[in-house]
């Protein structure tokens, strides 16, 4: 029937239900008949229906996959930091690692996993425990490591950081069950220092926990309360004395090089002295040669010559004056010490220069001699 023929007017057979009459909820199976048509139509189904409409869905789904493609392209950009590194897991197995910089992952199939390798990190322990002279002692000790393999430090133990922990308290207990309490507290700190790394390191090596040991450092070590007031007048007793002997070696240190200038020096005058005395030795030599062909020619001028020449420098070191006056006995002493002492005294004050004026001799054979008997003038001619 027609949906135009007679009967209730034709609206029963409406085929956009305009007759109203149909308020129900529609029909799942003609839903899913309808939409199903439609997909067919798109995947080349639906022969009979018209080619615009084909196109129009086609178009459709194609704009909604270059979507969810781009989505999923840029989904997968993500950055690795300067300091990290980034261990790509493909679906779920390790597969490969990236640098820093600007990265692309499938999604979906890649998960990345960024690893800080730069920053150190610090690890601290510290308890009783038991020295080899059985005492008990308190110590901490801090280890500063990094990540150097980031595929081991993520794959090869549960929990690196802990295993590390264990290992660190291991290796102290291990050095300083073998070391005596005073090497714990006092001098020994630094031999036990080396030897925990050491351990550490023999350690952890099989485990390949993927860190690396940057330092070690004994942070403290202290007795127990009970006795600690003892050990601490040791501690100080030790340091004293260890300031003392770097007080001794820098006194040698500031004495040795004064000492070994005073030895130069003096070695020094001496050479001099050496090269003065035969330079000089050479010069009474030349001296002796020179005077031995006057004396030859002339002996009683020479040795005349001579004698006033020894007398004048002997007299020249002298502060007191001796005068011999011909034909008398008299001897006058002039304090010309005093006298010069006095001058000396007086030109400090500004005073004028004073002279000391001898009187001439009565004679012009008088000379200026040290005293003598004639028997002593007679046997000198």
């Amino acid at each position: 029937m027609a949906w135009n023929e007679p009967g209730n007017n034709g609206k029963n057979n409406d085929p956009w239900n305009q007759g109203g009459r149909n308020q129900g909820p529609p029909d799942m199976d003609e839903v899913f008949r309808n939409l199903s048509k439609k997909l067919g139509g798109v995947f080349g189904g639906n022969k009979g229906g018209s080619a615009s409409d084909n196109s129009g869905g086609s178009a459709v789904l194609v704009l909604l996959l270059v979507v969810a493609l781009l989505g999923w392209l840029f989904s997968g950009i993500y950055t690795i930091k300067e300091s990290e590194r980034g261990v790509i897991l493909r679906f779920g197995q390790y597969h490969a690692e990236v640098n820093p910089g600007i990265n692309w992952k499938p999604t979906f199939i890649d998960k990345v996993l960024p690893v800080d390798i730069s920053t150190v990190q610090a690890l601290k322990t510290d308890g009783f425990m038991l020295t080899q002279d059985q005492n008990l002692v308190r110590v901490t000790f801090e280890v500063q490591y990094r990540i150097a393999d980031p595929r081991s430090y993520k794959f090869a133990v549960v929990d690196p950081d802990a295993s590390l922990r264990q290992a660190t308290d291991a290796a102290l207990r291990y050095v300083v069950g073998h070391s005596m309490m005073d090497d714990v507290l006092t001098k020994g700190r630094e031999v036990i220092r080396q030897n925990t790394r050491v351990e550490l390191e023999s350690i952890i090596k099989p485990y390949n926990l993927g860190l690396e040991i940057v330092d070690v450092n004994f942070r403290d070590a202290r007795p127990p309360e009970e006795v600690k007031a003892a050990f601490d007048d040791a501690i100080a007793a030790q340091e004293d004395e260890q300031r003392f002997i770097q007080e001794a070696q820098a006194y040698a240190r500031a004495i040795e090089p004064e000492a070994r200038g005073r030895v130069n020096r003096v070695m020094q005058e001496a050479e001099a002295y050496k090269q003065q005395s035969q330079l000089k030795a050479q010069g009474e030599v030349a001296r002796f040669e020179k005077l031995l062909p006057e004396y030859i020619a002339s002996p009683q001028v020479t040795r005349e010559r001579l004698y006033l020449e020894t007398m004048e420098q002997v007299y020249g070191n002298t502060s007191k004056v001796l005068v011999d006056v011909k034909n008398g006995n008299n001897i006058m002493y002039l304090p010309l010490d005093k006298m010069l002492n006095q001058n000396g005294s007086a030109a400090k004050t500004a005073a004028p220069e004073q002279r000391l004026t001898l009187p001439e001799p009565r004679s012009t054979d008088s000379r200026i001699d040290t005293p003598r008997t004639d028997s002593n003038r007679a046997g000198r001619g």
